[in-house]
């Protein structure tokens, strides 16, 4: 499957669906999960907390609320609690589990962070090259436009590497 990176807050972003990097718990607190909870206005931690906790790898859905989507995928690639951290398996896992998901739901559009990334273990590049593998081998059934986002303008330029060494594998 195609995919794009991008740069940007993905509580900005415009897609049938939007991806939180979640832990087990599914509790919203900080970075990808607290800027998608700011910005639904509404009890998206409420809805995804009442469907948890769930296993590593694991999604749930909830409505986006005030997000510029009509889902929130909650993919839930590291254990939530102290000094939990995320593994290759849970990160693949939780790719395919959303990728599947979101075709479920017949989205056509998708935004997903780095998930397990960061506090969850995974450097940006390692991380990045798990998921995007996924989304490479992946035969979507309704998905066309699924991009890949970063936060930071650094951060772009190391995905945008390891995305060309995934395209070209």
């Amino acid at each position: 499957m195609e995919f794009k990176i991008i740069q940007g807050n993905i509580a900005e972003q415009s897609a049938d669906c939007l991806v939180n990097a979640a832990g087990t718990s599914l509790a919203m607190g900080s970075g990808v999960a607290g800027a998608l909870r700011e910005a639904a206005h509404g009890p998206i931690n409420e809805q995804a907390m009442q469907q948890g906790p769930i296993p590593l790898g694991g999604v749930v859905v909830t409505p986006a609320f005030e997000l510029p989507a009509h889902w929130v995928i909650h993919a839930a690639a590291m254990p939530h609690y102290a000094d939990g951290r995320a593994t290759e398996e849970s990160i693949r896992e939780a790719t395919r589990n959303t990728l599947e998901k979101a075709d479920e739901l017949s989205c056509r559009s998708m935004v997903i962070p780095p998930l397990g990334c960061g506090v969850a273990g995974f450097d940006l590049a390692t991380g990045a090259r798990l998921i995007l593998e996924e989304v490479a081998q992946y035969q979507p059934r309704s998905l066309a436009d699924l991009r890949f986002i970063v936060y930071h303008a650094e951060d772009q330029q190391a995905v945008e590497t390891v995305a060309r060494q995934v395209r070209e594998a």
